[in-house]
């Protein structure tokens, strides 16, 4: 990276973490450019939150580096500052109101925006006197997210935050979620396994499963660069060099090139960016079971 470049989002090498025996992240190279919106999808249990808690400092890496916006995570207190995380079930303190939220926020973030939050606490209908507890679940994700963003952090991440949230809840944390961004000039990491939301907000996409990267990389370059082929039976020996095959399904051969279209030998469609996840995350299972079964 030359020095006139910006500074990446993320940037992992040889990146593993272990619980005990069982790896959760395994030798995981991954570069994010900055001002990306990025989506983060695999599975339950590919590693995810694993991740997002190595690149908010919760935890430690057993293995290789990692660095969030060109530094260590969560290596002192002005870097932690520079991060805004909404962790799964978006946590709140059931027994705090709505302001007591905001003025712990005030005092544990130098760089606390209480203009901000006030305004998207109006904006989203939260009264200050109301107890967290009592909120309902749309509520608490947008009070969570006020406070993340409220520290005017760099970075967003958000693990799983609209999962449990009604179709209505999560289209309106979605939409705020993207106003925050925008205002804040941020960068922000999105784990979902709702491709919808992914599809909705995210132009970059990482695929992780079974503790790997599968692919990654800007979502409008993923789309041109994979394609459905009609592949004849038997006939997979006739693609030419430079054609890797992801996933061969009854609809078609997925298959990722930088060949344009027009110079492949079968019949070619464009796919979606759900059929592309999901050629990945079947070829790295049906890798698994292999390698179980060895």
């Amino acid at each position: 990276m030359s020095h006139g470049d910006p500074i990446p989002v993320l940037h992992a090498e040889g990146l593993t973490k272990r619980y005990g025996r069982r790896e959760a992240l395994s030798g995981v190279d991954l570069h994010v450019p900055s001002g990306r919106v990025v989506g983060l999808v695999g599975p339950n249990g590919a590693g995810k939150s694993t991740l997002l808690n190595l690149a908010c400092g919760l935890l430690e890496p057993t293995s290789g580096s990692l660095r969030v916006l060109g530094s260590r995570p969560g290596a002192n207190a002005a870097r932690l500052a520079r991060v805004g995380f909404v962790a799964q079930n978006t946590p709140v303190y059931p027994s705090f109101s709505v302001a007591d939220h905001l003025r712990m926020g005030a005092r544990l973030n130098p760089s606390w925006d209480g203009d901000l939050a006030e305004r998207r606490i109006a904006q989203v209908g939260l009264k200050p006197e109301q107890k967290a507890g009592r909120l309902s679940g749309g509520q608490r994700a947008q009070l969570a997210l006020t406070v993340a963003a409220a520290k005017r952090p760099e970075l967003l991440i958000f693990d799983e935050p609209a999962a449990a949230l009604d179709p209505l809840a999560r289209q309106g944390f979605m939409a705020n979620l993207m106003e925050f961004v925008t205002e804040l000039g941020a960068g922000a990491v999105l784990s979902s396994h709702l491709l919808g939301d992914i599809e909705q907000v995210c132009d970059h996409l990482v695929v992780l499963c079974g503790a790997r990267v599968q692919v990654a990389g800007e979502v409008r370059d993923l789309l041109a660069g994979h394609h459905r082929l009609a592949v004849p039976g038997g006939e997979l020996g006739r693609l030419p060099a430079g054609v890797e095959v992801v996933r061969t399904e009854p609809r078609g051969t997925i298959v990722r090139t930088d060949l344009p279209a027009s110079r492949l030998p079968f019949p070619a469609e464009p796919v979606t960016l759900e059929e592309l996840v999901l050629g990945y995350m079947s070829r790295a299972d049906g890798a698994q079971a292999v390698g179980a079964t060895r």
